[in-house]
């Protein structure tokens, strides 16, 4: 199945957000709960499954959820379809701040492999299934990175990441990433977790025991911060129960709480 031609432009800068034209007719399929708006005429439908496969059955549609459980998504997808006679737009946005990240499938080969929470929207015809990592070290240790999206087609996807997103080009050569910051990659990537030094760098030079090695001929999307990373920063900076904070400058901060009456 061909996939929808569908315009798009994006808004904002830090926060955006993707508004997306649709022709009569035309369809985006999009995580349930990343739309912001829409006009009328733009119907809407939970679907099993992302609609690329008009004639699976039940068990196939079944099977995908299935997947899609693995990945922690929800288990639908949300069909948004122009059923007037003019152009429509319906708009989405990630569910963190961060940037979109347009991808022609038909460009890079008709498929790229991302993490199991990158993906917000994409044309109907797209097919989005899971992949799992071959490699053991991958498997044992790779966290964010064994488990991988799988999206397939010929048409426009848009996956959603945090901070600032880099467009890489390998040309046969290896990058080493922390693994959460990988947003997503052409399937001519090979992806391979390994220790990232010696025993004291594992354990104090704070950038985590494993990292990500991406080598070979095509591209790579990294982002600059990972939602688990920020939410690491929150929860460290977090007051505790006893109501002492923990954050930077916690002297300071109780000096002022007390000023404060607090």
């Amino acid at each position: 199945m061909r996939s929808h031609e569908i315009d798009y432009e994006t808004h904002g800068d830090d926060m955006q957000m993707v508004e997306v034209e649709l022709d009569p007719q035309e369809t985006v399929v999009a995580e349930a709960g990343s739309m912001n708006w829409m006009e009328e005429d733009i119907s809407f439908e939970a679907k099993m499954g992302d609609g690329s496969e008009p004639d699976k059955g039940v068990f196939g549609k079944l099977l995908d959820v299935g997947k899609r459980v693995l990945t922690a998504e929800s288990l639908f997808l949300v069909h948004f379809t122009n059923n007037g006679y003019e152009k429509r737009r319906v708009t989405f946005a990630a569910p963190y701040p961060g940037k979109i990240v347009p991808i022609d499938l038909d460009e890079i080969g008709g498929e790229v492999l991302c993490q199991k929470d990158a993906f917000l929207c994409a044309a109907l015809g797209t097919k989005v299934s899971i992949a799992f990592n071959k490699r053991m070290g991958a498997g044992f240790f790779g966290g964010e990175g064994f488990i991988l999206e799988k999206l397939q087609g010929d048409g426009m996807a848009f996956l959603h990441a945090g901070g600032t997103v880099i467009r890489r080009e390998l040309r046969g050569e290896a990058l080493r990433v922390d693994t959460g910051c990988i947003v997503g990659f052409s399937p001519s990537i090979d992806y391979d977790i390994q220790l990232a030094g010696n025993l004291k760098s594992m354990f104090f030079g704070g950038e985590g025991m494993f990292l990500a090695t991406l080598r070979g001929t095509g591209v790579v999307y990294l982002q600059s911060l990972p939602f688990s990373r920020l939410a690491d920063r929150v929860i460290q900076s977090a007051p505790s129960q006893g109501g002492a904070s923990k954050g930077e400058g916690s002297v300071l901060g109780g000096i002022g709480r007390l000023i404060d009456g607090d």
